[in-house]
């Protein structure tokens, strides 16, 4: 897979690559080596993601990893499918993974034509009590996981593409595409 820059030309817009579609109990993972979307694992019984889950590309966050992104979608895609997106924040997280503590955001989008969610132009715009709800999921998919998850608050639109462009410089400092 060939894939697109970051930010759509012109734009403060993003392409995001989902990797798990709202609805799934599958957690699936792009592997860059196989350029192959890899079944993770199954989340327990009744928990699903709310939510389109996947990454920027040609990013590398503070974890490693390309920035994840959550897309807030209609309806579900499916792994591998590139959607256009309005930035409209950012949950900022550090989470502890084998003693380590790192900071692992997710940044919150919106599909550009979203009929649902496209009057939102930022985070604290959605509907009251949704983004507590993202919080909740990725808490308890972290505690299935035993990695301790801690929220440190939202942001809007400007801090998120502030680090989107900071994981942009890491990933062409690393040599990353």
């Amino acid at each position: 897979m060939i894939l697109p820059p970051p930010f759509i030309e012109g734009t403060q817009d993003i392409n995001a690559i989902v990797e798990t579609p709202k609805g799934s109990r599958n957690k699936y993972a792009y592997n860059k080596e196989t350029d192959t979307v890899k079944l993770k694992k199954a989340l327990p019984a009744g928990m699903v993601f709310p939510f389109d889950f996947g990454f920027i590309p040609s990013t590398i966050a503070e974890d490693g990893d390309p920035m994840d992104v959550l897309v807030l979608t209609d309806a579900p895609t499916f792994p591998g499918c590139l959607v256009e997106c309005k930035v409209l924040g950012i949950i900022k997280v550090e989470q502890e993974e084998e003693g380590e503590k790192v900071r692992n955001d997710r940044v919150i989008a919106v599909q550009l034509d979203s009929r649902m969610y496209s009057s939102a132009n930022n985070i604290d715009e959605l509907p009251q009590g949704l983004v507590k709800e993202i919080v909740n999921f990725f808490a308890s998919y972290n505690n299935v996981s035993d990695d301790v998850f801690n929220p440190l608050g939202n942001e809007g639109p400007d801090v998120a593409i502030k680090l989107i462009n900071r994981s942009i410089k890491k990933a062409l400092d690393t040599g990353e595409k």
